[in-house]
């Protein structure tokens, strides 16, 4: 079964730590062996604050950096392509540029990258597509924002791959969900570390800020999305790249199927409006 943790705390660098350490055999056999550099991949689609919700918080990436140094891994990158502002812009504004100062860890761009044509295997819409290279030959840590998409239903580890894409718009055309999966068939987090300390509901660009304080990790994206879109009220069953992508091989999406590691679902869930609901207009007055 594939594990997940679900840890709450007040010290999102704590608590990344902790999620981590909670599933420590898990990362330990995706870290160990012949080593690819590790990128640490987090959501800066814009340069809003994370306070906003709508960013990956700088703290959790920190976390991160911090438990895989513990570990003596070096080769460590921060990497992402912003779709709608200047990359290192969105990095200051969250605050990584000082984290990589700190320790000592390469910043990259992706959206200047060297890209690469490759062809998903399978494929269930996208038959080829320009990745990144620096995606491509790492290991990759997914660090999306807990949120859900008006289209996707939800955006978390493996939407947030499209941030290595050279163009993302041919994403929406077709199918996003088929789209979504046929990507993560090319380029699947071997580590998906959720940022639900400040999450949002409503618009993924301009939702209403969420405090849960909570961070959700694991080995398995399919299995931590789906964590993750429960907490947020939302029945995995309901997003339709996640069950594509279990009928696919990548992952389980059935909660019954999840060894669930800390907080408890039902303990820590609350119900996230989506984008343009009526509720969610009357929740904002």
């Amino acid at each position: 079964m594939s594990r997940v943790a679900i840890v709450k705390g007040t010290n999102p660098i704590e608590t990344t730590v902790e999620a981590l350490e909670a599933i420590g055999s898990d990362v330990e056999r995706v870290l160990s062996g012949k080593r690819k550099p590790i990128l640490i991949k987090p959501n800066y689609l814009n340069s809003k604050h994370p306070s906003t919700g709508i960013t990956t918080d700088s703290r959790v990436i920190e976390g991160i950096v911090r438990f895989l140094r513990e570990r003596k891994i070096e080769d460590v990158i921060i990497g992402e392509g912003s779709g709608f502002a200047d990359t290192f812009e969105a990095f200051k504004v969250a605050g990584v540029d000082a984290v990589a100062e700190r320790w000592d860890v390469k910043l990259v761009d992706l959206n200047k990258d060297e890209f690469i044509e490759v062809n998903p295997s399978n494929p269930l819409s996208l038959k080829k597509v320009r990745v990144a290279k620096t995606a491509l030959r790492s290991t990759i840590i997914s660090v999306p924002k807990l949120k859900p998409h008006r289209q996707a239903t939800v955006t978390l580890s493996l939407k947030n791959m499209m941030g290595a894409l050279a163009i993302k718009g041919t994403m929406h055309l077709g199918s996003l969900s088929k789209n979504i999966v046929d990507l993560a068939s090319v380029l699947k987090p071997s580590i998906s570390v959720i940022d639900g300390i400040i999450a949002s509901e409503g618009h993924e660009t301009s939702g209403n800020p969420i405090e849960m304080n909570l961070v959700i990790a694991g080995t398995d994206p399919v299995a931590v999305d789906a964590v993750g879109a429960a907490v947020m009220g939302i029945e995995p069953t309901e997003v339709k790249h996640l069950v594509l992508a279990e009928k696919k091989g990548l992952g389980t999406s059935n909660l019954d199927k999840i060894t669930i590691l800390g907080e408890n679902i039902e303990k820590v869930k609350r119900k996230f409006y989506k984008s343009f609901s009526s509720k969610l207009l009357v929740h904002l007055g």
